[in-house]
């Protein structure tokens, strides 16, 4: 089902800035107008480009970013509080919570991020016999299969045709059947995972993110990122490097961005990397494409063969290069190798049914739900904790739905 732009509601298609200053309004809409016409174009150079400079470039961002820190001698796996953490996430909160508001009616609540759904597919989720000793911990302790479901979606606060989205993907997995008393207790037997398609968070600590929120609610997110003082323009570098036109979500790979505990004392960021070599054309280009096909392309994939995702782990071997509290940091491979851990298989199926798609609507996906094993690190996951049960909570009141634990089972119309 194709999206208009001819909004069903305000928050279909891309709105214009409001900052409240004419030429402010004017840069952010140049801006995102330069946005969308690369994207046309950035499939025919940025193979190219990605394969010779994106890793390289990556590191040396990095770096700058890392002169710029203090070295606060913290230990591995160890969290420090950052300062009005509490005030950030009330401020972060409010603002997402205002948007929704202005953007949605009841009824049609979406999601206050990640809110295009591209899919949401059944997958299983099977660990392997060949972890080193010190990496079976959790989920990972023993090899065996969890059933999951796994919802693909763009970046939002908008539902926009996905070439005007900016280039970002995430991946959400609900797995289940997953023993053990839970940090959250509305979910008895899940343990979630996420991913976007960037391999730092967008901002590096809840002081940021809320400023980000405060630009995005202007709908002028570029004057987080650009202002005269408290910029983040390394931020907005790195962020460059890895957002693109995307070709598929199947064909993507996915960053955790946010520290987890791998048992007590081991710290680790995960991955899942995708299995497929071959990648979907983006139909139409330079011209425009149909404004889902990225949905379209994972149709097309799944209907006629299984997709595979490699998961991979890494540890935190280094408290300064690979920081908790900082997660517009990348953690490079040099310090600590990516380790397979798990395969995330997506059986051939189809998904693209009205009251599939409308299931996603039920499900809250919370790092929280999760064993201690796994606990969430650092202060944007201490925030994620209360802010996304709040706007989820708030979400599934305003459509008038109750909150959902699935167990698997659930079947659709084919």
């Amino acid at each position: 089902m194709a999206i208009s732009t001819q909004s069903r509601a305000p928050g279909y298609g891309l709105p214009p800035a409001n900052t409240g200053n004419w030429l402010l309004d004017r840069i952010a809409n140049a801006s995102m107008a330069f946005v969308h016409l690369e994207r046309r174009f950035d499939p025919f150079f940025r193979p190219l480009f990605d394969a010779l400079f994106r890793e390289l470039l990556t590191l040396a961002t990095t770096a700058v970013i890392n002169l710029g820190r203090k070295d606060e001698g913290l230990k591995i796996a160890e969290e420090r509080p950052e300062p009005n953490e509490e005030a950030y996430l009330a401020e972060i909160i409010a603002t997402m919570g205002k948007q929704m508001q202005g953007l949605w009616k009841p009824g049609n609540y979406q999601r206050g991020g990640n809110t295009k759904t591209h899919g949401i597919v059944r997958g299983e989720f099977i660990v392997r016999d060949d972890l080193p000793a010190n990496m079976k911990r959790g989920i990972y302790a023993t090899p065996r299969t969890y059933p999951a479901w796994v919802r693909f979606s763009g970046p939002g606060p908008y539902i926009t045709p996905d070439i005007d989205d900016v280039g970002f993907m995430s991946m959400s997995i609900k797995l289940m059947d997953v023993p053990g008393p839970k940090l959250m207790d509305d979910e008895k037997f899940t343990q979630d995972m996420f991913g976007v398609s960037t391999p730092t968070f967008v901002t590096a600590d809840t002081k940021s993110n809320s400023d980000l929120q405060h630009w995005s609610l202007k709908n002028a997110s570029i004057f987080h990122f650009i202002k005269w003082k408290n910029h983040h323009m390394l931020d907005l570098i790195m962020q460059s490097l890895w957002i693109k036109t995307q070709s598929s979500p199947l064909e993507s790979q996915y960053f955790s961005c946010v520290p987890y505990l791998l048992g007590e004392g081991q710290a680790m960021q995960y991955s899942m990397w995708s299995r497929l070599t071959t990648r979907t054309p983006v139909p139409c280009l330079p011209l425009r494409p149909p404004d889902n096909y990225l949905r379209d392309a994972m149709v097309a994939t799944l209907a006629k063969q299984d997709v595979e995702f490699d998961i991979l782990l890494q540890l935190q071997t280094n408290s300064f290069k690979m920081p908790i509290e900082n997660n517009a940091v990348y953690w490079p491979p040099s310090n600590s190798p990516r380790i397979p851990a798990a395969i995330l298989r997506i059986p051939r199926q189809k998904f693209d049914s009205p009251e599939q798609l409308d299931f996603a609507k039920v499900l809250s996906y919370n790092p929280w739900h999760c064993i201690a094993e796994h606990r969430p690190l650092g202060n944007q996951s201490r925030a994620r904790l209360h802010m996304y049960k709040e706007l989820s909570t708030f979400r599934q009141s305003m459509n008038g739905v109750q909150h959902y634990e699935p167990n698997g089972s659930e079947t659709f119309p084919a």
